[in-house]
């Protein structure tokens, strides 16, 4: 099904003057970063040749730890791959000072083949799809996190600012206080997002305190899309680190505020790259892009939500979609319509947590959306209020069942490689067994 990319064009521009190292990676399937620091000497034969590191580093779990999944990286005595510089990826590291560059690659196997669990590549296959059909997606990210503090016994909380000598938790929704509050980093990230060619809409105070989302701008291609927003969680973890803070995008870090989710925005272009959802005819189009989303919804989730905490955002009142309803201007929907002129007609998926691959978050929906636009799918009737009255009891709950959905889910596992599901399957059910191998805290107030 997957067909080798045209060959990699070496990244050999000029370093940053000063550069005396490169930091090298691939994005794994949980949208984690892993590679090796290269020195700059070694950088244009690097560039050229790939970057030899273990393939196994694309299927670690959450951890980074090894578990071999349908035995990759154990039983076949843990192979080295070639990975390429993805041109255009070359950049500077400006919370490393000025000896350090970056670059984000894409993994090769030993043959010179593709390799087929690189979720970049996951997600190039059913863009070309697309594609291939007339179905030009348009796609810009959102992505929420937290600055965590820590209290007296090291426990995690919500980061508190001070002001006048006393700390304030609160602000919420919108608050500028809050953004003012931290402006000293959010400034520079943005900084380092634009000296880094991250494209930064801008940033919002979110519901949960210390929370925010910053918006990337759209664009027509959707894995510089994934690909922008896995350097921004990089760059958000290295700046906030560098002031003394600690950002996460952990789904659900704490039980009584808001969690952080992954939003995607949609639409489809014509080759003039004109809205098609806002032409005269565009409403059948757009609704049967939400119908496909709403029959890839169910077997999609493992995607959406990949770790067992993530399941705790699904909850009545906080705007995270407990069904597959729809609705023009309704943030209690999975898949919603935004107001908006003509030329921006889209749709907001809302259902991925930000603690999701972005690559492997984006292929699914436009896996989706292909479905529904080439079978002419019918949506259900828009939803006018609050779709939290009306939870599916279809949807997976909890990581077991959601694995079970994407393993045997025959319509979407149609748009990926043969043994992804199963692979990223046992990943995550193995991942969810060694977490559960320890006793949690609570467990003993429950049970001891």
């Amino acid at each position: 099904m997957l067909t080798n990319p045209p060959p990699h064009n070496a990244e050999t521009a000029n370093l940053p003057p000063g550069t005396a190292f490169v930091d090298a990676f691939v994005a794994d399937v949980n949208g984690s970063l892993r590679g090796k620091r290269v020195t700059a000497s070694a950088w244009a034969s690097a560039a050229r040749n790939g970057v030899a590191f273990s393939r196994s580093a694309l299927i670690l779990d959450a951890r980074g730890a090894s578990l071999g999944p349908l035995g990759l990286g154990t039983e076949d005595g843990d192979p080295d791959g070639a990975a390429f510089p993805v041109p255009g990826q070359l950049a500077p590291v400006p919370w490393a000072g000025p000896m350090v560059a970056q670059c984000l690659l894409s993994m090769r196997d030993g043959d010179g083949g593709m390799l087929w669990y690189d979720p970049r590549e996951v997600l190039r296959s059913v863009v070309e799809r697309c594609r291939a059909d007339g179905i030009l997606p348009v796609v810009s990210v959102e992505l929420e996190f937290y600055l965590v503090g820590a209290d007296a016994t090291g426990r995690p909380v919500p980061l508190a600012p001070t002001r006048g000598g006393v700390a304030r938790i609160g602000g919420g929704h919108l608050c500028l206080q809050q953004v003012q509050d931290f402006a000293p980093f959010l400034h520079a990230l943005h900084d380092a997002l634009t000296s880094q060619n991250i494209p930064a809409d801008g940033l919002v105070s979110e519901y949960g305190p210390g929370q925010f989302e910053l918006n990337l701008l759209h664009g027509p291609d959707p894995v510089l899309a994934a690909d922008h927003a896995v350097l921004q969680r990089r760059a958000t973890m290295a700046v906030a680190a560098q002031h003394g803070l600690r950002a996460s995008f952990m789904a659900k870090p704490f039980a009584a505020h808001a969690g952080s989710g992954l939003h995607v925005h949609i639409s489809l272009v014509d080759e003039a790259g004109r809205n098609r959802f806002g032409a005269p005819d565009g409403e059948n189009l757009l609704e049967s892009a939400v119908a496909g989303m709403q029959a890839f919804h169910a077997q999609s989730m493992a995607l959406f939500a990949p770790s067992f905490s993530a399941y705790r955002r699904y909850c009545a009142g906080a705007f995270v979609a407990l069904s597959s309803a729809w609705g023009e201007d309704n943030r209690s929907v999975a898949f919603r319509v935004p107001r908006s002129p003509p030329a921006a007609r889209r749709i907001e998926h809302r259902v991925a947590a930000a603690d999701a691959s972005p690559h492997l978050v984006l292929a699914a929906i436009l896996a989706s959306v292909h479905h529904g636009v080439t079978h002419r799918l019918t949506p259900t009737a828009p939803v006018t209020g609050n779709a939290d009255r009306g939870a599916d009891p279809l949807l997976p709950r909890d990581i077991f069942t959601a694995l079970s959905a994407f393993e045997h889910g025959k319509a979407l596992g149609a748009y990926l490689p043969p043994q992804f599901p199963r692979l990223f399957s046992d990943l995550k059910r193995a991942e969810a067994e060694a977490l559960f191998a320890e006793v949690q805290p609570v467990e003993l107030d429950f049970y001891l």
